[in-house]
C-alpha cells in the first residue's frame, strides 16, 4: 500500500530537518516530580488530546475499513519482522532518539524515510519510525511502527493512509521554544543548556537539570505550561502552531484486537 500527498511547501519546511526521532506522555520525572517534556516524553504513554497534542476525531467504521484494517496489520507483521532485531533496524539507517533517557517506548527513526513521509511519500512497508519497548535484561522488543504525514495533511487523506475509524493520528501543537533554541533543535532532539542552569541549586539538582537541557524548565517544551502566543511572547520564546507532520501508532505485533493495534496507549 502506497499513497503520495504532494507538497512542495512541506519539502521547503521540513526537508533539511526532518527528524530522527519520535518519541511520544510523561515517561521520564525528574527531582522535582516534573515530567520529561521532550517529544519523546510527551509520546511515550497514552496520548491524550489537550493544548500541546491535536487529534483526529474517532468516524464511524465506513466499509472496507475492517479489510483494510486486517491487511495493514498482515503487511507489517511480514515486512517489519525482520527488525525485531535492532541491530537490523539500525543498519538500515533507523537510529534510536534520545536512547539514554527512559522511555515507555523507544523511538528508532530514520531521517530519510521520515522526509519522505513529511513530502507525501507514506508507504506500509518504509515507516519513519520504529517502536521498541527496553527489554529487562538488556535489548529491545519490536512492538510497532509510527507513520508520519505533511502538517497540512487533511482528515480525508489521513483515513486514506490509515483510516480514522480504526486510529486517531496526532500532532504536536502550541509549542513555546525558550530564546536560542531553534526549530531544528526541537525536531532533532537537541536540547541545548541554559547558561543559568548551572548557575543556581546544588550539584544534585543541577545534574537533573543538565541531562534535560531547557526543557527543564516547565514553561517551555511538548509539555509545558505555556500554549499561547502572547504567554510564549511575553517569556521572550518562539511560538510554534505545530511542530512535526501527524503521526500515528500502529502495534501490529499485539494481536488482531483493532483496539490494541491501532490504540492510543501502548500494549
Amino acid at each position: 500500500m502506497k499513497t503520495r500527498i504532494t507538497s512542495a511547501a512541506i519539502a521547503i519546511a521540513l526537508a533539511a530537518t526532518a527528524p530522527a526521532l519520535y518519541a511520544r506522555d510523561h515517561s521520564a520525572m525528574d527531582s522535582e516530580g516534573g515530567a520529561n517534556q521532550s517529544p519523546t516524553g510527551s509520546m511515550s504513554g497514552k496520548l491524550l488530546e489537550n493544548d500541546h497534542m491535536a487529534m483526529t476525531p474517532v468516524r464511524q467504521v465506513a466499509p472496507g475499513d475492517v479489510e483494510r484494517g486486517n491487511e495493514i496489520l498482515r503487511v507489517m507483521r511480514e515486512k517489519l519482522s525482520k527488525y525485531r532485531d535492532s541491530d537490523a533496524a539500525v543498519g538500515d539507517g533507523y537510529d534510536p532518539f534520545m536512547p539514554a533517557i527512559p522511555q515507555d517506548v523507544f523511538h528508532f527513526s530514520s531521517r530519510e524515510i521520515t522526509t519522505a513521509e513529511y513530502l507525501g511519500d507514506f508507504a506500509l512497508t518504509r515507516p519513519g519510525s520504529l517502536l521498541y519497548k527496553k527489554k529487562t535484561f538488556g535489548g529491545y522488543e519490536l512492538i510497532g511502527a509510527m507513520y508520519s504525514a505533511p502538517p497540512n495533511a487533511t482528515p480525508e487523506q489521513l483515513d486514506k493512509l490509515i483510516p480514522l475509524s480504526l486510529s486517531q493520528w496526532h500532532a504536536h501543537t502550541n509549542i513555546c521554544l525558550p530564546q536560542g533554541v531553534t526549530l531544528q533543535d526541537a525536531m532533532n532532539g537537541v536540547m541545548p543548556m541554559r547558561p543559568d542552569i548551572h548557575s543556581t541549586g546544588s550539584a544534585a539538582r543541577g545534574g537533573v537539570r543538565a541531562r534535560f537541557g531547557y526543557l527543564a524548565d516547565r514553561r517551555f517544551g511538548f509539555t509545558g505550561t505555556i500554549a499561547r502566543e502572547d504567554d510564549c511572547g511575553a517569556a521572550n520564546g518562539s511560538f510554534h502552531q505545530q511542530i512535526f507532520g501527524w503521526m500515528v501508532h500502529v502495534y501490529p505485533f499485539s494481536g488482531d484486537d483493532f483496539r490494541v493495534a491501532f490504540g492510543r496507549e501502548v500494549p
